[in-house]
């Protein structure tokens, strides 16, 4: 199997023995082939010299490291003169040749516009003589040199494309597939949009390898080894996190302009226009970009995307182009409360570090209900899901399985999900789908032949044991039947609550639901008792009962739930957030 390494696919066996291939002789997954020269440009000395403005000229000699997995902030590498080797860890810790680069390459992916670790190493064969361009002056090339930094700006986003295609140049992760741990993980690196490849011990000699050389415990499972050559056992999301460097330095000392609480549509959005702006932006998330749009299997009804495009991909986009105006990332942590008793306003994280910003964006969105069933949280990750991406369809093969929920999501998901499945079974609460559902999503579903709608029904009970679901009951909410189905995979799309409970006892003013009220939602007597009423203002449109604290998106009250709403409010309240500043 091919793999991909710092934008580069390493080779078929023997291709790299006298380490003389270029870019020319790397295999291409098909969906890339077409644009090899878009992914690997080579720079012209007319080019070369008008980035040299951005970077510093250095030197290496013979068999020096100029970047590897352990560095972060190393930015992009441009070839002057000599050759280097760009090689790869594999899960023995034995470094393997990938490719060789020369003058006028240039290395790196997207991961360098934010100063995350290169997923490769590379060492000079030769003297060697770079223009090192860092991940600051690199996001002002691709703003400043609008052609120029067009065609890096794209070749990066391929090779970062290439990655996820083939799983190289991230985290081996060792285990049986289907396994709670390897689903937790993949399903945290794919909708980070990080690359990994899983790897079965009972298929793969190499994965047998390292079982055998760390002996894990049925608990330890899966194993992932990182780009650097670690070997962890079972990490939670947070620690494979760290150990990938998708974490940055947060400081108490540093006051943002905004710090933006969720990375959904709306965050991203407001992430993008503000960092645009000039503002200085930090994004906070507890799972992964993209929020409930960034698991849709596929968005149709989104303007200017007339053959529709997937949650990922949407969000995905929007996540790269944040980080080109600047906006700093952090995924996962979760913040546990908010002081706004104090200027700036703190943000207390779950890590245990409080961080400031003169004002604070609630776009935390909203998340699925799980329905009163016995002994659910029992299933959960073990049968039991509440997004389908490709790893939760890629266990459906060919079986049948369940689905609750009535709205777009639910829709979405079906409609990914037939695809995969022997048998969609369907099952909403109420007579029809038309007040809930899209209709076009609603004709679609109708013509497929493997789904079958059970109206006015409900799960009550789930039955299983140590390996997971392994069949349903549910019952006819109006002559109380009850049907028990054989399956292993129930998927949830049941309603929405705020995600708001760390705004308790901040001020912020909720309805009865938990959504934010802001702007007209307040009455009167909500900001004459607010800190609004001292300094002589009403609040803005999007600002909440406290000053400098905005809601945007499913956590704002009366919000349209939908993404291109969620895009206009981030969008929106970037011109609110400069009113309040100036003011400051």
């Amino acid at each position: 199997m091919n793999k991909v390494t710092d934008g580069l696919l390493s080779p078929t066996p023997g291709q790299v023995d006298d380490v003389s291939a270029n870019a020319a002789d790397i295999p291409l997954p098909p969906s890339l082939e077409s644009r090899r020269g878009q992914m690997f440009p080579r720079l012209t000395p007319t080019e070369i010299d008008r980035l040299r403005r951005f970077g510093t000229v250095r030197t290496w000699q013979p068999g020096e490291i100029l970047f590897d997995p352990c560095t972060p902030g190393t930015g992009m590498f441009v070839l002057l003169s000599g050759h280097i080797l760009i090689t790869r860890k594999n899960g023995l810790g034995i470094e393997i040749p990938i490719i060789k680069s020369g003058p006028g390459s240039f290395t790196g992916e997207v991961g360098q516009l934010s100063g995350r670790p290169p997923l490769a190493y590379g060492r000079a064969l030769e003297v060697v003589e770079a223009l090192v361009i860092d991940p600051p002056s690199l996001r002002a090339v691709v703003v400043a040199e609008a052609e120029l930094g067009e065609r890096i700006m794209r070749a990066m986003i391929l090779r970062r494309m290439g990655l996820i295609e083939t799983g190289g140049g991230g985290p081996l992760l060792i285990g049986a597939p289907g396994g709670v741990g390897i689903v937790r993980l993949q399903g945290f690196l794919s909708r980070n949009g990080h690359p990994h490849l899983a790897l079965d011990p009972a298929l793969d000699s190499v994965a047998e390898d390292v079982m055998k050389l760390h002996q894990p415990h049925p608990d330890e499972l899966p194993l992932v080894v990182c780009p650097d050559g670690t070997v962890l056992k079972c990490p939670t999301e947070r620690e494979l996190a760290h150990h990938l460097g998708l974490y940055i330095d947060l400081g108490p000392d540093h006051v943002y302009d905004v710090a933006i609480v969720g990375a959904g549509p709306a965050g991203l959005a407001c992430a993008v226009y503000a960092a645009s702006e000039g503002l200085s932006v930090l994004v906070l998330d507890t799972h992964a970009f993209g929020g409930q749009a960034g698991a849709s299997a596929r968005i149709e009804n989104y303007l200017g995307f007339p053959t529709g495009i997937s949650g990922q991909a949407l969000t995905g986009r929007a996540y790269v182009q944040a980080q080109k105006f600047g906006a700093q990332m952090v995924v996962p942590v979760k913040v546990t409360s908010l002081d706004c008793t104090r200027f700036p306003h703190a943000l207390q994280l779950d890590c245990g570090v409080r961080v400031s910003a003169k004002t604070v964006v609630i776009a935390t969105g909203a998340k699925y209900r799980r329905p009163a069933i016995p002994e659910l949280e029992k299933y959960e990750g073990r049968g039991v899901y509440y997004w389908a991406s490709p790893i939760e369809a890629a266990l459906c093969g060919q079986e049948e399985v369940v689905l609750v929920g009535g709205g777009n999501s639910a829709g979405q998901a079906i409609v990914f999900l037939a695809g995969h499945a022997a048998h969609v079974h369907h099952l909403i609460r109420g007579a029809g789908l038309e007040n809930s559902m899209s209709k076009y999503l609603i004709d679609r579903i109708g013509s497929l032949a493997n789904v079958t709608l059970h109206r006015e029904s409900e799960i009550v009970a789930i039955e299983g044991g140590e390996e997971g679901v392994s069949a349903v009951q549910w019952r006819h909410r109006q002559n109380g039947s009850v049907q028990t189905r054989l399956t292993r995979r129930i998927f949830l799309f049941v309603g929405a609550d705020p995600n708001t409970e760390w705004l308790e006892n901040c001020g912020v003013k909720l309805n009865d639901r938990g959504f934010v009220c802001t702007g007209l939602d307040l009455s009167p007597a909500d900001y004459a008792r607010s800190a609004h009423s001292k300094n002589g203002r009403r609040p803005l449109q999007l600002e909440t009962s406290v000053p400098g604290i905005f809601a945007i998106g499913d956590a704002r009250a009366d919000s349209t739930k939908r993404v291109a709403a969620a895009v206009g409010d981030g969008a929106a309240v970037v011109s609110q957030l400069h009113t309040l500043l100036t003011s400051h």
